[in-house]
């Protein structure tokens, strides 16, 4: 299906976290019933659910050429953490913070791997920089793109980042193996991705006693002492830790009771549990009640 520029700008934006957020706090989105509005019911085919609004407005910007970087998401959540692992065994993060750059989406198991999404909406022209600092970061680093970009992709990674193609049938194939490497991690680039709390308990767990100072002091003594440890060893230690300090295992109830096209969305935006019935309500709202959220 074809989707006329403004309306994929509108079913794109109704997976964004404002959105989210809304049914979750108040059980309704008025900016999702402006967002359905700009679509048109048309092409929402015959939801009869804010759920099935959700899944067709997926479908429809799911067409190559039009995906956008949720599209991607999703299907990473799907295809990959839930598919390949489980939330008992893996953890994803998404926009963390490396340097000068925002990994779309890191996957925890055990070891670290990054997917950085470069849909056939995305210029490539950041990629080389952004590959360069997660590799100082990750022990695994991937690009997810389109076959549009595939060949320019190929010319731009380093033989050690793996690459993957989300086709025209929405699967995920892999191109390229990425090569495991965590000896290559700069203890520095690893430790701004982790909060200070977090650096602590990696610290703590290799051994590493932390002294007690003042808290302005806190943050540079800590640094410090986790720049002088091994980088295989670091990367062991952050990820035990951030396997308990971020683990979703108590979103697999929510996550089954929410449809295919918001897995990521619920992985990847914060929502409080006692706002997750609420949020479950909402989207089994019927599409015509929802139309009038104000």
């Amino acid at each position: 299906m074809v989707v006329e520029k403004s309306k994929l700008a509108a079913a794109t934006r109704l997976f964004s976290a404002a959105v989210f957020h809304q049914m979750a706090q108040k059980g309704k989105s008025p900016i999702f019933a402006r967002l359905v509005k700009e679509i048109g019911r048309e092409r929402l085919c015959s939801a009869v659910s804010v759920s099935d609004a959700f899944d067709a407005a997926l479908q429809s910007i799911t067409v190559p050429g039009s995906r956008s970087e949720y599209v991607y998401k999703n299907a990473i959540a799907k295809k990959i953490l839930l598919g390949r692992h489980s939330l008992r065994t893996a953890a994803m993060l998404t926009e963390v913070r490396v340097e000068g750059s925002k990994a779309d989406v890191v996957v925890l198991n055990g070891t670290s791997t990054v997917y950085e999404i470069k849909s056939e909406r995305d210029s490539l022209k950041r990629l080389p920089n952004q590959l360069d600092s997660y590799l100082r970061a990750f022990a695994s680093v991937n690009v997810i793109t389109s076959e549009a970009h595939l060949d320019c992709t190929l010319d731009i990674a380093p033989s050690e980042v793996g690459l993957l193609v989300l086709n025209r049938q929405g699967k995920i194939s892999q191109i390229r193996d990425a090569v495991d490497c965590p000896e290559r991690i700069n203890p520095a680039t690893l430790f701004e991705t982790l909060r200070i709390q977090e650096a602590c308990q990696v610290l703590s767990g290799l051994g590493v006693a932390v002294p007690q100072v003042p808290n302005t002091e806190r943050f540079g003594v800590v640094q410090e002492l986790f720049e002088r440890q091994k980088p295989v060893e670091l990367h062991e230690g952050v990820i035990a830790v951030l396997r308990q300090s971020r683990t979703q295992l108590g979103l697999q109830k929510f996550l089954s009771n929410l449809p295919y096209s918001l897995q990521a969305a619920a992985l990847s935006t914060p929502i409080r549990k006692g706002d997750q019935d609420r949020l479950i309500a909402a989207v089994e709202t019927p599409l015509v009640e929802a139309e009038h959220w104000a």
